[in-house]
């Protein structure tokens, strides 16, 4: 189960305007970083050029006086806000997990708390262990709670997940827009006046993390929220240790802390030391961008503490990566920040929007869910169940389907599977008060063990790839899937297709097979894998990609050892939808490179398309075979054709070469790779299907050097390196 806890403990305390350019600005970069660590100076000093915000900044002062004057202040309670994040994400490596986000939550909020143990290894000027230290690490009294109620009165995590590709834009209003219409919690507006939004993706216009100062021009709007990378999300996935403060440091911003050199300038510069951050106990500083702990790069006597200090590198606010402190008077104008209504910050700690968020601490069952390692397995293997229920689960009970045990009270039970077949899960969990069932049907997948090959795979004997364990059918992206056609085949009516026309770029589909025996293959027969496709792109600008897995765990773990992408897939070119009508639609491709560390007796393999917005894909006819082909699968070979258009590539190659050529009609070749003295070093047969043909060599016995590639039935010699 999801925890949505905020760290616990008895403590008691006394429309954005965007930059108007993206270019990186390497000063304000950390060495071997490619992005700006913040940029809300920068926005900030941007949005200064417009004197209707420089006017409002002195009105959001005259409110804040009057607020103090009023004595709105809190000094003694802790306060809490209420977090949503939203990730935006392409399914690439920035769709980081839930974990990962939930290890961010906690280390916000052991920094606001001052519960991080290296606050006690500050340096000695701002150690509280030193007597004579004025400012030293501070609580701030702040606690984050994540959201459980969407806008429209939806229970959810705290978390929305978003499939966009601008998670890779470097525009603000699309990535935005991307979230409201396309999250799947609640499609609309998130009032950063009742949210506090913190906006993940993989692309932020070249900043590592950026917000704004609570202002009444920017208002209270969903935008008036986080940017953050994805790496720099947390201590665990993409995230590590050196870059998991930068949500706090951003955070800051959000509750007016500027960086200690001042508001308008980047770190690094003289004339900073001119520049003071309004804050009385941080010393003036030019801003470092190393952890440079002796630092004082702003000498002289300070107003506020009478003598030369040295630099707070350690400061969150500072550039440094070795942050660990508030000083007490960046806590205390934090506490002045939320306790305003400028920016709309006051709201959202208010008791009506804590309840109104699902962020009053009382946390109740609103949904039953579950989450497993995997849904295929091999005969008498485990599977481990997560129950992900949230936001409040006191028991549970599981009823596992053709599993053993068949029930279960454990959160987080593993479940072996014995008997081959395709079985339900239901979780049933309560908070004592609700209860609440999520029931998947077809959810786990026990695969036989395999039949030993030849395998001859035509798809003749299917009505439908649901259903059945010989094949399964993944869909990453809810769109177009792999799909049983009776419409078209080579030498046959049936075959599977992909209707990737008319599907949207960045989708992943996968057709996996049913575990095979390969146990009875030796070194001195080999074996090859062979599979026939037909592809036409769209249109010239179609760069889509077909890979093939390879799985000795019987599909835990995969190696890919074929990719097939651009013009290399295909080049024809149709606009319309696409259907192959002949043989000479078709390509072969023979595998020869299924090494002996894949000889197994749970040998799965995979096919896996990427689109680019593209035409349809098909495949049929798949193949795997020991030894020589002409004893298993081809009844009539002309062994006199010729074979015409022989390439190979890629030259040189740091890996497999693939070998393509035409032949008439069905035949077995014979190749044969040789060294520079004349040693043959490999020597592959397969079955050569009318039309095109890829053979796909291994190179890992071969040392690097020249080779010739001879063919029977072609004239040419082809020479080749590797590297």
């Amino acid at each position: 189960m999801l925890s949505i806890m905020a760290i616990s403990g008895l403590i008691f305390c006394a429309s954005a305007q965007q930059a108007t350019s993206n270019q990186i600005d390497p000063q304000n970069c950390r060495a071997g970083e490619s992005v700006e660590y913040c940029r809300q100076h920068t926005y900030h000093a941007d949005m200064l050029n417009n004197p209707a915000y420089v006017q409002s900044l002195a009105a959001d002062d005259a409110i804040r006086a009057q607020e103090a004057a009023n004595g709105q202040a809190e000094n003694g309670n802790i306060m809490y806000i209420p977090v949503v994040f939203h990730l935006l994400h392409n399914n690439g490596t920035e769709f980081i997990s839930d974990e990962q986000i939930l290890d961010a939550f906690n280390i916000l909020n052991r920094d606001y708390m001052l519960q991080n143990a290296d606050a006690n290894n500050v340096v000695n000027a701002f150690n509280a262990s030193n007597p004579a230290a004025t400012a030293i690490p501070d609580s701030v009294c702040i606690q984050f709670r994540l959201a459980t109620k969407a806008p429209d009165g939806t229970c959810f995590t705290g978390i929305t997940h978003t499939v966009s590709s601008a998670a890779y834009s470097d525009n603000d209003n699309t990535r935005l827009n991307a979230i409201i219409n396309g999250n799947d919690v609640y499609n609309g507006q998130w009032a950063g006046n009742r949210y506090l939004n913190i906006f993940i993706a993989g692309d932020i216009g070249g900043a590592a993390g950026y917000t704004y100062l609570p202002s009444n021009w920017i208002g209270g709007g969903m935008d008036n929220g986080i940017r953050i990378l994805h790496q720099y999300v947390g201590s665990i996935g993409t995230g590590n240790a050196g870059t998991s403060r930068a949500l706090t440091h951003e955070v800051g911003h959000w509750l007016n802390l500027p960086h200690p050199w001042g508001g308008t300038n980047n770190p690094g510069i003289p004339s900073n030391c001119n520049d003071d951050d309004g804050i009385d106990d941080t010393p003036d500083c030019q801003g470092v961008t190393a952890c440079q702990l002796t630092a004082n790069t702003c000498s002289g006597d300070n107003s506020y503490w009478g003598f030369d200090q040295i630099d707070n590198v350690e400061n969150y606010m500072d550039y440094s990566y070795c942050s660990k402190m508030f000083t007490p008077d960046q806590a205390q104008e934090m506490r002045d920040a939320l306790n305003s209504s400028v920016g709309g910050r006051s709201n959202l700690k208010s008791a009506s929007n804590l309840a109104f968020t699902g962020a009053d601490g009382n946390l109740t069952l609103c949904d039953a869910a579950f989450s497993v390692d995997r849904t295929s397995v091999c005969v008498g293997e485990s599977v481990q169940f997560s129950d992900d229920s949230f936001n409040a689960v006191t028991s549970r009970t599981w009823t596992f389907q053709g599993g053993t045990p068949a029930t279960s009270s454990q959160e987080n039970p593993t479940v072996t599977y014995n008997t081959p077949g395709i079985y339900e899960v239901e979780l049933s969990a309560t908070d004592g008060v609700t209860t609440d069932v999520e029931t998947k049907t077809s959810y786990i997948r026990v695969l036989a063990n395999g039949g030993a090959v030849p395998v001859l795979e035509g798809f003749e004997g299917y009505s439908s790839l649901n259903g059945i364990t010989e094949w399964e059918v993944v869909d990453y992206g809810n769109n177009a899937e792999w799909e049983l056609t009776t419409s078209t085949g080579l030498s046959s009516s049936k075959s599977v297709k992909l209707a990737n026309f008319g599907q949207s770029a960045g989708n992943f589909d996968e057709l996996v097979s049913e575990p095979m025996d390969l146990s009875g293959i030796t070194s001195q027969s080999g074996m090859t894998l062979s599979f026939r496709y037909a592809y036409h792109k769209r249109n010239s600008g179609n760069d889509e990609t077909m890979k093939v897995y390879v799985s000795n765990t019987c599909g835990e773990t995969w190696v890919a050892r074929k990719t097939l992408t651009g013009p290399i897939l295909g080049s024809d070119i149709t606009s319309s939808s696409w259907t192959p009508s002949s043989a000479s639609d078709w390509v072969t491709v023979h595998m020869t490179n299924i090494t002996s560390a894949y000889w197994v007796d749970n040998f799965r393999f995979k096919f896996e398309f990427e689109s680019d917005g593209g035409n349809n894909m098909y495949l049929d006819n798949i193949n795997i075979y020991p030894g020589s082909p002409s004893d298993n699968l081809v009844a009539s070979i002309d062994e006199t054709a010729a074979i015409d258009h022989v390439t190979l590539y890629p030259n040189p190659t740091e890996g497999d070469v693939t070998v393509r050529f035409d032949v008439a009609s069905s035949q077995e070749v014979n190749m044969e790779v040789v060294d520079v003295t004349g040693k043959v070093v490999n020597t592959t047969s397969v079955n050569a299907s009318t039309g095109a043909n890829m053979v796909v060599l291994g190179t890992a016995a071969m040392a690097p050097g020249m080779y010739f590639l001879k063919i029977d039935g072609s004239n040419n010699s082809l020479q080749f390196v590797v590297k």
